[in-house]
């Protein structure tokens, strides 16, 4: 029987529909399966919009650090996902299987090389991005909560590295990884219950292998890339990234917009090739550093934390543990979570150091900020050496409120001072921030060069 026409125009889409399911898109050379082709030609633009403005593709806003990044974390879970094959997280199998990675499986060593050199760049890349961030006002509105997600990010990235850094199970890691999480019990009324938490125990043991490969291997991987999506997310919704623009310049409400494919996606993919074959290069030439097995019953001297925490190990040589490992550092992470939310008088969105003024206190706050942190360490060291120099106080008092204060109140009056001084609120908040990191950084580079044996300071030139 002849089917009348509605039924007709009933079955057709679902045949159309079967038949583009089985057969090429030429075959129906319409509309829709035009748009399908463009769409999947164009994953890119899933994750990237269609267009994008002009300014923002010159190289000296982001340097392509925040692209680097991401592609570091890529390359981390890729070749994670290959240790795991030849990796077993027992004590008495984990440093064996690391040994036969690197001799017995075909560019196991390779492999390796680039995880570990990758998560060393990844925190530098992440750390430069955030301060890139900072200093081109990046975080004003709408951008402010983005900024508290590259903070946390940012914080994620070092809880990966601490967790990986024990995997190996060798002196380097097991000892490292014990003043790490030793500086855990220092935190006030829940240090110890939340070191013995994070090592399964009162010491590091195979529990605590355990705990860390399964939060280095499942629980931070998730975490990253929940964030990592979200953090594109929100610049897209604030409409990509800030607009690069010479002090005194008003934002421009409609810039000149360029499509994405191929500007976008062919600088992010040369930037992208560049690092990983420096990366490949530099694991070629230099191995992961691999010390002896691990031995809890012989600690290298000195014990050194990981060189991203050595400010901090710094910092306990000189103040209090409960200071130094928590109330400045929570301190410091809490006040930079609230910049964008502070009331700013200008919006320095674009501007390299908010202004002609700002580049020249950010760089008389970095000078003072080496010479002063040095000139303390020194000085510390001269007093520690003087035998019958001391005061009757308890050294939470005498080497933790009082100097934590004193800090407190030298940055409150340096604000106060700026300001005064006419500059603006950006300015005189970058001056502040400038002076902690590069002190942070002096007190890492005391740690690392200028620390022998009991942690006893030392030039590294002498060897007498």
């Amino acid at each position: 029987m002849q089917k009348d026409g509605s039924q007709q125009r009933r079955t057709a889409p679902l045949r159309q529909r079967i038949l583009r399911s089985i057969l090429p898109e030429p075959v129906f050379p319409t509309e829709d399966a035009q748009r399908r082709r463009f769409l999947l030609k164009n994953l890119f633009l899933h994750f990237r919009p269609i267009s994008v403005p002009e300014k923002t593709l010159r190289l000296s806003l982001t340097w392509g650090l925040g692209g680097m990044a991401a592609v570091l974390v890529l390359l981390q879970f890729g070749t994670g996902v290959l240790l795991k094959f030849g990796y077993e997280p027992t004590p008495m199998a984990a440093y064996p299987s690391i040994q036969a990675i690197i001799t017995d499986i075909p560019f196991g060593g390779l492999v390796r090389n680039l995880h570990h050199w990758g998560a060393h760049l990844l925190v530098v890349m992440a750390f430069l991005h955030l301060l890139r961030v900072f200093f081109t006002g990046a975080f004003h509105a709408p951008r402010q909560f983005n900024w508290v997600v590259g903070l946390g990010l940012f914080c994620t990235i070092l809880f990966a590295n601490l967790t990986g850094y024990l995997l190996p199970w060798d002196q380097l890691a097991y000892w490292a990884v014990t003043v790490s999480t030793g500086m855990l019990a220092y935190i006030p009324l829940v240090g110890g219950a939340l070191q013995e938490l994070v090592l399964g125990g009162a010491e590091i043991n195979a529990a605590t292998l355990r705990n860390f490969f399964a939060l280095h291997t499942a629980v931070v991987p998730v975490v990253l890339a929940a964030l990592m999506a979200f953090h594109f997310w929100r610049v897209r919704k604030a409409g990509g990234l800030v607009i690069p623009r010479s002090p005194g310049d008003l934002p421009d409400p409609q810039p000149t917009k360029i499509p994405t494919v191929p500007n976008l996606l062919v600088r992010e993919a040369s930037m992208a090739l560049v690092l990983v074959a420096a990366l490949v290069l530099t694991s070629s030439v230099f191995n992961a550093p691999l010390g002896g097995p691990a031995n809890p019953g012989l600690s290298p001297n000195p014990v050194r934390a990981p060189w991203y925490f050595a400010g901090i190990q710094e910092l306990l040589l000189h103040l209090h543990p409960t200071f130094a490992v928590c109330v400045i550092p929570l301190a410091v992470v809490a006040a930079l979570a609230l910049i964008p939310y502070w009331k700013h008088d200008t919006d320095t969105g674009g501007i390299w150091f908010a202004s002609a003024a700002g580049r020249k206190t950010a760089v008389a706050a970095a000078l003072i900020g080496a010479l002063l942190t040095l000139l303390m360490v020194i000085t510390a060291e001269w007093f520690a050496g003087r035998s019958g120099i001391g005061v009757a106080m308890p050294p939470i008092l005498l080497n933790g409120l009082i100097p934590a204060a004193v800090l407190g109140a030298a940055l409150i009056g340096v604000y106060s001072l700026l300001r005064r001084r006419q500059l603006t609120t950006n300015e005189a908040v970058q001056t502040i921030v400038v002076f902690l990191v590069v002190a942070y950084g002096v007190l890492t580079m005391v740690n690392i060069w200028f620390r022998g044996e009991g942690m006893a300071f030392r030039w590294p030139w002498w060897t007498g």
